[in-house]
């Protein structure tokens, strides 16, 4: 089956490309390297063996999109990546976020409704909660206000894809909601590289054990957690690559209990900043030089996943702890600095 993976040489997609063709499926990427590098492509090339076909390609460009498809009629689903993700950068730029994340999601819908058969998987978040009553997340937490445009984003193309499943019986889709991923490819060949100042507090973690950064900012301290700090369910980015390959065959081979079905994908595990920062020190054996600052707008108390529907019903789970999760980051992050 050819996929279609947009935003596919970035953090989460190439990883997630690796997978796939390791299951041997054909795979198409679509990225506009925003926040990507066309040099990715040979981390996969190297993993795998395989090269696959890439299109730099923004899929703001209704006609490009529609272009797309006439070329390539034998696209039997798509795994959506392509997004703006940054939940502060969101705030600063709303607009931005609104076109980038629904205006894409909505042409690539329009393609894939037309065909006879359609398979959508949805990188959805778990911010969709907001700040959920109780821990850990299930799926039938109520859908909050979002804290963030970001946040709203990822609400608003779940209705959307909701809503189109509802009227469209030839499309089939799963958003995967997922928590906080980290790390890299056990190769060191793949892992996230953020262009610019990182967002999210991994790579600002061994950037700044690399010597890149003079030192990591904690945002807040004073949380009604047990170090006073945020807590989050982080995932190994391959564990969660996994779970795409999983939920796009559950869907190819009609599995699926409904045409439009929610995961939550995480460890079903809270971590907090300061546990995150020791992991680091344990498996660099570097201590991490850090400050604490203000709490920062958008952020959460704390957001773990019960992962029993994933588990039982998905047939997946989530297998690497965190310090692994933590090794194989900082391994890349030396490999990519030669540290």
């Amino acid at each position: 089956m050819k996929i279609l993976v947009t935003g596919g040489l970035g953090f989460i997609g190439s990883h997630t490309v690796v997978e796939l063709q390791a299951k041997g499926h054909e795979v198409l990427i679509v990225d506009n390297l925003s926040n990507s590098s066309e040099k990715v492509l040979d981390g996969i090339v190297a993993i795998s063996g395989i090269k696959p076909e890439f299109e730099k390609m923004d899929l703001r460009d209704k006609p490009a999109v529609q272009d797309l498809f006439k070329r390539h009629t034998d696209i039997s689903g798509i795994i959506h990546f392509a997004a703006s993700k940054a939940v502060g950068e969101s705030v600063e730029k709303p607009l931005l976020y609104y076109e980038n994340n629904l205006g894409t999601l909505v042409y690539l819908l329009q393609e894939m409704s037309a065909k006879e058969k359609a398979h959508f998987i949805f990188s959805s978040s778990c911010t969709v909660y907001g700040q959920a009553d109780v821990m850990p997340i299930t799926e039938d937490a109520p859908v909050k206000k979002a804290e963030s445009p970001y946040g709203n984003t990822k609400q608003i193309g779940e209705e959307i894809i909701s809503d189109t499943c509802a009227v469209t019986e030839n499309l089939n889709a799963i958003a995967l909601r997922y928590f906080n991923p980290m790390g890299a490819h056990p190769s060191a060949e793949i892992g996230e590289l953020p262009i610019g100042v990182p967002q999210n507090l991994v790579p600002f973690v061994t950037q700044t054990g690399a010597g890149l950064r003079e030192e990591l900012s904690v945002f807040g301290d004073d949380y009604p957690t047990d170090d006073g700090t945020c807590i989050r369910d982080y995932i190994h980015v391959v564990d969660l690559a996994k779970a795409h390959v999983v939920a796009m065959e559950r869907l190819l081979e009609g599995k699926n209990e409904s045409n439009y079905e929610v995961f939550n994908v995480g460890t079903g595990t809270g971590s907090s900043v300061l546990e995150v920062i020791h992991s680091f020190e344990r498996v660099s054996g570097k201590k991490l030089p850090y400050k604490m600052v203000g709490r920062r707008v958008g952020d959460v108390i704390e957001a773990f996943a019960n992962t029993q529907k994933a588990n039982e019903v998905l047939g997946w789970k989530a297998e690497s702890t965190l310090d692994q999760a933590m090794q194989s980051a900082w391994d890349w992050e030396r490999k990519i600095r030669n540290v």
